[in-house]
């Protein structure tokens, strides 16, 4: 039975992300351009049915909505060669085309305005399908639209389908660049207090890391934001093969995030890829097996986050949860041995107060996608140091907070208006609390934090190991 999930593409960098993953999907599934299926395309055991559906014509649709305030990405999506593949019904540009001006404020107000439009588009896509799992929204979190109209739709996608899994790939801004948008930390904590409370999954692609990655790795001098999107679509395709391409688990996204996340509010997922190309190509033809995969996958440079790599506290950081999806021809005894070493050879820091083990997906390739190495894998991971990542955007808040800068941005609307900024402060505080919990989870008696402090902004919902977010149990 069919698990469908719709995608959610936000503002300019949901959009251009999202349409490298399509891009990928089509060739993975054999599907040209223009949604119809190859005539090579003739192996069956795919689930396309899960990302796309067949209109009359037998055209392949992407269960995809794209959502923007201003028209230029959605336009070149229109004029490029895929303007044929997606339902036009479901491509939402505001009237006026003027954007958020880089402003959570405004994305969220305009959000509010146009809910009834979008809904409408969600609420068709849902009942065209047979048994709707969740969605899965692409955005960023430091811009206007992304952040602000993603954080509304988070919202609203919580009281309408409280029962259907909400999952994020989240792109967090370059840290090491200086931003042409000085409100970024205002919006990247706003943001985060929604990623936070509303979704059960985020998958956090962080710039600073994919450019260290496109640099160090792939050689490239000055790396584009088409380069960097080829990983990010590589991510987002390789972490749905095991949906796209069933086995005997892991095939539907409850029992994928099942594992991963053993604590509803710890649900932030760093990722990991090898072998490493762009464009699809190989600049090094080298043997992979399955063990070299799985050791790469846990080297600090081959992690797309870029708080992994800090050493001052290393050694106290610790794996909450590892699945590997591995992709190729596998036997299962080399995946059993690989297991083995790594353990051996103590190459992982594992949580002490849960299940300390890698959990291992094998999944099919494309048979129409040639590729040059043999087995290639993906790792999704929570880990403790991704608290990093939130305590630089709560530093980089307070500097500007104390100098009340550029505040006035956000008081012409009415979330803020009568100079009513609470809702930063409370932004501030969830976050908080997430740093701590994630550095609480470093320390055998995580099962106790929180029992103490009835003030605890995170206590709310019971967050002892091993509970379950209402909505897993679907």
């Amino acid at each position: 039975m069919p698990r469908e999930i719709i995608t959610l593409q936000v503002g300019q960098c949901g959009n251009q992300i999202g349409m490298e993953f399509w891009k990928q999907l089509c060739s993975e599934h054999g599907i040209s351009k223009d949604g119809i299926l190859e005539d090579f395309a003739t192996q069956g055991g795919d689930r396309k049915d899960v990302f796309f559906y067949q209109a009359d014509d037998q055209h392949y649709i992407p269960r995809a909505l794209l959502i923007d305030l201003e028209p230029r990405v959605i336009n070149g999506i229109q004029n490029s060669d895929y303007r044929n593949l997606y339902n036009h019904e479901n491509i939402f540009v505001s009237d006026h085309g003027g954007g958020a001006g880089n402003n959570w404020a405004s994305g969220y107000h305009q959000g509010k305005n146009v809910e009834e439009d979008i809904m409408d588009m969600i609420d068709r896509e849902a009942d065209g399908s047979d048994s709707l799992e969740g969605f899965v929204l692409c955005h960023s979190i430091a811009g206007g639209t992304g952040s602000g109209m993603g954080s509304y739709l988070l919202e609203t996608l919580n009281d309408r389908y409280s029962k259907k899994l909400v999952q994020t790939y989240s792109v967090f801004p370059n840290q090491m660049e200086t931003s042409d948008v000085v409100v970024q930390p205002y919006n990247s904590l706003l943001t985060l207090k929604r990623l936070t409370l509303n979704a059960d999954c985020v998958v956090v692609l962080d710039n600073t890391a994919l450019n260290r990655i496109a640099v160090e790795r792939l050689h490239l001098s000055n790396p584009t934001f088409a380069q960097t999107n080829s990983l990010v679509s590589t991510v987002m395709s390789a972490s749905t093969t095991t949906l796209r391409y069933p086995g005997y688990m892991n095939n539907d996204l409850v029992g994928l995030l099942a594992s991963l996340i053993p604590t509803p509010r710890c649900h932030f997922l760093m990722t990991g890829y090898t072998p490493l190309t762009v464009e699809r190509q190989a600049n090094v033809i080298r043997k992979t097996t399955v063990l070299d995969v799985m050791r790469r996958l846990l080297q600090a440079k081959n992690i797309m986050v870029s708080s992994y790599a800090r050493t001052k506290d290393a050694s106290q950081a610790k794996y909450i949860s590892i699945l590997n999806i591995i992709q190729g021809e596998v036997d299962p005894t080399q995946v059993h041995e690989s297991l083995q070493r790594i353990r051996e050879r103590k190459l992982v820091n594992f949580i002490e107060w849960g299940p300390a083990s890698i959990q291992v997906a094998l999944s099919r390739k494309s048979p129409y996608v040639q590729t040059a190495h043999r087995v290639s894998g993906l790792m999704l991971a929570s880990h403790t140091s991704i608290r990093h990542l939130f305590s630089k955007c709560l530093s980089q808040y307070e500097k500007l907070r104390r100098k009340q800068a550029f505040l006035d941005n956000y008081r012409k609307f009415p979330m803020f208006a009568d100079n009513d900024l609470s809702e930063f402060d409370e932004s501030r505080d969830i976050i908080e609390s997430l740093v701590d919990e994630y550095k609480a989870c470093e320390s055998p008696d995580y099962i106790k934090w929180g029992m103490e402090d009835p003030n605890n902004m995170l206590t709310g919902e019971g967050n002892a190991a091993g509970s379950l977010d209402p909505k897993s149990v679907v």
